[in-house]
């Protein structure tokens, strides 16, 4: 059976950030189709299999985007997974977008020791940025 790894997230007005915390993740797999459907499994310590789907609030496309806020990361108006939390280390109000640069651009997924990120970051599995579709 398959567990949920602890899932963080934030927005910005045009993109959404998932780091999942899932130390020696192998095996890692991603899918993120443009209507919004989100699928991650990976393999953790001692290959215990982790996975999570998730359909998100609006839909994605990482080639064309207008600005906009979401209300909440999913479709469902239902209280989110206990695995789900928000990213207040990357959290930004409407209102404080303009003034703060984006914390992180990645092109691709990235493991937090790969490069001279904080010790505190160990075992985040930083996933691109999503590119929010037009509303």
């Amino acid at each position: 059976m398959s567990r949920h790894p602890e899932v963080l997230w934030a927005q910005r007005s045009d993109k959404v950030y998932l780091t999942v915390a899932l130390p020696d993740a192998k095996d890692v797999f991603v899918k993120c189709e443009p209507q919004g459907l989100f699928a991650f499994s990976a393999s953790g310590v001692q290959d215990k299999a982790y996975s999570f789907s998730l359909e998100l609030y609006g839909s994605i496309e990482p080639e064309k985007g207008e600005k906009g806020w979401w209300k909440r990361l999913l479709k469902s108006e239902e209280k989110p997974a206990p695995y789900l939390k928000v990213d207040w280390n990357k959290w930004c109000d409407e209102d404080d977008e303009e003034s703060t640069s984006d914390l992180v651009s990645n092109d691709d997924a990235q493991f937090v020791g790969e490069d001279d990120r904080s010790s505190d970051d160990e075992g985040m599995l930083y996933l691109p940025d999503l590119e929010k579709a037009r509303a």
